[in-house]
C-alpha cells in the first residue's frame, strides 16, 4: 500500500506529555506513523488508506490543540506571526513580576506585614492567578475535556489549590484577622502551615513557570534561527535572459536550462553551470568554507552562494526543491524532527508521569492528614509535589539539543541526517578513506618536468597537442602549459598517446611504446626519471621530436592540501584510517605515505568497495566510510556510518548518514566531533532533567520544600537544559 508523508505545524503544546498524547491518538489511526516533536512543534506523519491530511488535522483538533498544513512552496509562511505566542507569554510574565514580587516579599518579610497587609497580598495575586495563569487554566480544562492530564494540569492544580486554600483561611479561617503574621523560610524543613495563606506561593508559582516559558520559547527559537537563515539564503529575484534582453523574475520561476546573469555582490539564484564570465564565488554560508571558489566557463556553481568578483552567465541545472540549498534545508529539518533512542524513552515516562504524580500528591495529603500532620502541612506538601513534578525537562532533552547541533553543522556544512547517527558516531573505530576525490582532489595535475630542454618549450610543444585530446592526463599538461600554439597532422593513437606538427617539429607525447614506433631510445636520465615516477605509482608521460627523447613529465592525482590534517584528527578522535583504492598498490602506498595512513587497500573493484566493508565488520570494527562516487554508494549504506562528500553524486549523498557540504576531509572530523559532542549534550540533558526529579519528588512528599521554590526549581530546570543545548552554537 502506497504511504504519503506529511508534517503538520501543532500550535498549543506545553509539554512532553501534549507530544506523547497527540503522538498516541494519531498512531491508533489504522496505517498511520506518527513522531510529534515538541521542540520544533511539527508532526511528521506518515499515512496511507483512505486518509487524507485535512483527517490528520481533525484528529489533532480533536485532542485539544490547532494544527495547520504546511504552505505550498510559492507560499513561503509569514514570519511575522512566529512572534505571537512569545508576545502574549510577555505580556503575562510583565504582569505577573510587576504584582508578585511585592505579594512574595511581603510574605516574605514579617517586619513589613503591616495590619491588612494579607488584603493587599489577596488584590494583587487574584491577576496574577486568573490572567497571568490562564494558559495554564486553560489548557487543563482542554485536556479535562479530553480525559487526559498534563503538566498544565499539575501547575493549574498547585495555583488553584494554593490560592482557594488562602480564600478558606481568609474568609472562614483565621488568616484575615486584622495584624495576623506569618513568617516565611528558605531551609529545608518541615513546616505545619497552620493558619498560614498561600498567595505568594500562588503568584510565585505562576511567575517563575511563565519565565521558566518565555525563555524556554525565546530559547527555542535561537535554536532553529540556523534553519530559518538557511532557508532565507536563496536570491529572492533573478535577471533572466529572455530573447538577449535581461528580465527581472522571482526566483520560484526559473526553470532548468534558463540562463541568467549574477552581477558582483548578487547571490546566484539556483544551481547551474558557468556559460560566460570568470569570477570567485564566496559560499562561506553553505559550506563554512571561507575563502571564494574561482569559477569559470563549465564550473558549477551553487544556488545561495555570492558573487564575489566579475559578471557571470549561468545556466539553470537545479530549481526549486531540487537545488543542493532546498535538499540541505530538507534534511537538517527531517534531522531536527527525529528523536533519538533515549528520547523515545524519556516520551514513554512523561506519558504516565502526570497521572502518577497526580495520585502521589493525592496520597501526600492523605499521609500528612492520617499521621496528625494537620491540614496545613498535608496542603503545602502536597502542592510542592503537584509544582515540582512537572516532566517539561524531559521533553526538552533531545529536541532542544537537535535542533542547535543540527542547526550550527549546517552552518559549518555538515548535515546530519537524523538522531540515530549520533549513537553511531559515539561507537566508530574505523574510518575507511576512498582515495579519489576524498584524500586526492579527483584531479590529475603535473607535479614534475625531468629534461635537460627549457622547461616552458617542452611544455608549450607538449602542451599544444594535449590540447586536442580529451584525457585527463592531457588536460593536466594543457593547464601546466598555458597558452599553446595550433597544431597540425594531429592524430590520436589509442592507448598509446598523440602525435603531431608543432611550429615545425613533428612531436610524440605519450608512452614509452610511442616512441619505440619511432625508434626512439631514452637517454639514462630521462628512464631513470620515467622509472622513479613509476615505483610512486605516479604517471610518467614522455615527449619526443624531431627524433629525439627530450623530457619526462610527472602526472598524479594530487592529494587535498587539507588531508594530512584531517588524519590526524580523525587519530586524535581515537579512530583508525584505511585507505581504499582502486589504484594499484605503488599509487596507493605513496598517497598513504604523504597523508599518515599505515593501513591501505588497494586495488579493489567499485562492486568490491562493500565486501572490504563487511570484512572489517567481520573482524569486529564499527566502521564509519567516507566517499563521493556513485561507486561508493553502496559501501557507504553498509558502513556504520556513511560520510559523503558534498562535491560528490547525489547517489553517494542520498546514501550516506552525514554529508560535508565542503568535501574536504577536515569536515568529517570535525562532524564526527560536532555529533559526539551533541549526543553528549542530550545525554547530559536527559540525566539532568531524571536526576532533578528524582532528587525533589521525595523532598516535596515528605514536606521539605517550599511550593513557591518548588515553582522555581522546576522552571529553572528547562531554562537549564534548552541554555545547555544552546552551548552547542558556539562549536567550533
Amino acid at each position: 500500500m502506497a504511504t504519503d508523508t506529511i508534517e503538520i505545524s501543532i500550535g498549543g503544546m506545553t509539554c512532553a506529555s501534549c507530544a506523547a498524547r497527540i503522538e498516541r491518538k494519531l498512531n491508533k489511526l489504522d496505517g498511520v506513523e506518527a513522531s510529534v516533536n515538541y521542540a520544533t512543534e511539527k508532526a511528521r506523519i506518515s499515512y496511507a488508506g483512505d486518509l487524507t491530511p485535512a483527517d490528520l488535522v481533525k484528529v489533532v483538533e480533536d485532542t485539544g490543540y490547532t494544527a495547520e498544513l504546511p504552505a505550498p512552496p510559492d507560499q513561503p509562511a509569514d514570519r511575522q506571526e512566529d512572534d505571537g505566542p512569545t508576545r502574549s507569554l510577555r505580556h503575562r510574565l510583565v504582569t505577573s513580576v510587576v504584582l508578585s514580587v511585592p505579594v512574595i516579599l511581603l510574605a516574605m518579610v514579617p517586619a513589613w506585614q503591616f495590619t491588612y497587609w494579607q488584603w493587599l497580598s489577596l488584590a494583587l495575586a487574584g491577576p496574577v492567578v486568573t490572567y497571568a495563569a490562564w494558559p495554564f487554566h486553560k489548557a487543563a480544562w482542554t485536556n479535562l475535556r479530553h480525559g487526559a492530564a498534563t503538566m498544565d494540569t499539575l501547575i493549574s492544580l498547585g495555583v488553584g489549590a494554593a490560592f482557594l486554600w488562602s480564600l478558606y483561611a481568609l474568609f472562614l479561617g483565621t488568616a484575615g484577622t486584622p495584624g495576623m503574621t506569618h513568617g516565611f523560610t528558605f531551609t529545608v524543613e518541615r513546616m505545619s502551615g497552620s493558619g498560614n495563606v498561600y498567595l505568594e506561593v500562588a503568584a510565585g508559582v505562576t511567575m517563575f513557570i511563565l519565565a521558566g516559558r518565555y525563555f524556554e520559547a525565546r530559547s527555542k527559537r535561537r535554536a532553529g534561527a540556523a534553519l530559518r537563515a538557511l532557508l532565507e539564503l536563496g536570491a529572492k529575484d533573478v535577471a533572466v535572459l529572455r530573447d538577449g534582453r535581461e528580465v527581472r523574475v522571482p526566483t520560484g520561476e526559473l526553470r532548468v536550462d534558463d540562463r541568467f546573469v549574477v552581477r558582483p555582490g548578487e547571490k546566484v539564484a539556483t544551481d547551474g553551470v558557468v556559460e560566460d564570465g570568470t569570477s570567485a564565488v564566496d559560499a562561506s554560508m553553505l559550506t563554512g568554507e571561507s575563502v571564494p571558489v574561482e569559477v569559470r566557463p563549465g564550473d558549477a556553481v551553487t544556488g545561495g552562494t555570492v558573487n564575489a568578483g566579475g559578471r557571470l552567465v549561468v545556466r539553470a541545472t537545479r530549481v526549486g526543491a531540487d537545488t543542493q540549498l532546498a535538499r540541505m534545508a530538507k534534511l537538517v529539518e527531517d534531522a531536527q524532527n527525529g528523536k533519538a533512542e533515549a528520547q523515545r524513552l524519556a516520551d514513554r515516562i512523561s506519558a504516565v508521569f502526570v497521572p502518577v504524580v497526580i495520585a502521589l500528591a493525592v496520597g501526600t495529603l492523605g499521609f500528612w492528614l492520617g499521621t496528625g500532620g494537620g491540614a496545613g502541612a498535608a496542603f503545602t506538601a502536597a502542592v510542592a509535589v503537584l509544582i515540582i513534578a512537572c516532566p517539561c525537562a524531559l521533553g526538552l532533552a533531545t529536541p532542544t539539543a537537535l535542533l542547535v547541533g543540527t542547526g550550527r553543522g549546517a552552518q559549518l556544512g555538515i548535515l546530519i541526517k537524523g538522531p540515530e547517527v549520533l549513537e553511531s558516531t559515539r561507537r566508530v573505530d574505523t574510518v575507511v578513506l576512498d582515495k579519489t576525490g576524498t584524500v586526492t582532489t579527483g584531479r590529475m595535475s603535473l607535479i614534475g618536468v625531468h629534461t635537460a630542454e627549457d622547461e616552458a618549450e617542452v611544455l608549450r610543444l607538449a602542451g599544444a597537442l594535449e590540447n586536442a585530446s580529451e584525457h585527463p592526463v592531457a588536460k593536466a599538461v594543457v593547464a601546466a602549459a598555458g597558452d599553446v600554439p595550433e597544431v597540425e597532422d594531429f592524430r590520436n593513437v589509442e592507448g598509446l598517446g598523440v602525435q603531431g606538427v608543432v611550429d615545425g617539429h613533428a612531436v610524440l607525447v605519450g608512452r614509452e611504446r610511442l616512441l619505440d614506433d619511432w625508434s626512439i631510445r631514452l637517454g639514462e636520465d630521462l628512464a631513470e626519471a620515467k622509472a622513479e615516477a613509476e615505483r610512486q605509482g605516479r604517471t610518467a608521460v614522455l615527449v619526443a621530436w624531431d627524433g629525439q627523447a627530450r623530457a619526462v613529465l610527472v602526472v598524479a592525482d594530487t592529494v587535498k592540501p587539507t588531508s594530512r590534517e584531517a588524519v590526524g584528527r580523525l587519530r586524535a578522535l581515537g579512530l583508525r584510517p584505511v585507505l581504499l583504492t582502486g589504484d594499484n598498490e605503488a599509487a596507493a602506498r605513496a598517497v598513504a605515505a604523504e597523508v599518515g595512513i599505515d593501513e591501505v587497500i588497494a586495488e579493489v573493484l567499485p562492486a568490491d568497495k562493500v565486501d572490504v566493508v563487511k570484512r572489517l565488520q567481520d573482524e569486529g570494527r564499527v566502521v564509519a566510510m567516507a566517499g563521493d562516487g556513485v561507486n561508493d554508494a553502496a559501501a557507504l549504506a553498509q558502513a556504520d556510518l556513511g560520510l559523503a562528500m558534498g562535491t560528490g553524486t547525489d547517489v553517494a549523498i542520498e546514501a550516506s548518514d552525514l554529508t560535508l557540504v565542503r568535501g574536504d576531509l577536515l569536515a568529517a572530523a570535525d562532524a564526527i566531533r560536532l555529533a559526539r559532542r551533541t549526543l553528549g549534550t542530550i545525554k547530559g540533558n536527559l540525566f539532568w532533567a531524571f536526576a532533578y526529579n528524582v532528587a525533589a519528588l521525595p523532598l516535596a512528599a515528605l514536606g521539605l520544600l517550599n511550593p513557591m521554590i518548588a515553582g522555581a526549581a522546576m522552571a529553572f530546570s528547562s531554562v537549564f537544559v534548552v541554555s545547555n543545548s544552546l552551548r552547542l552554537r558556539a562549536f567550533r
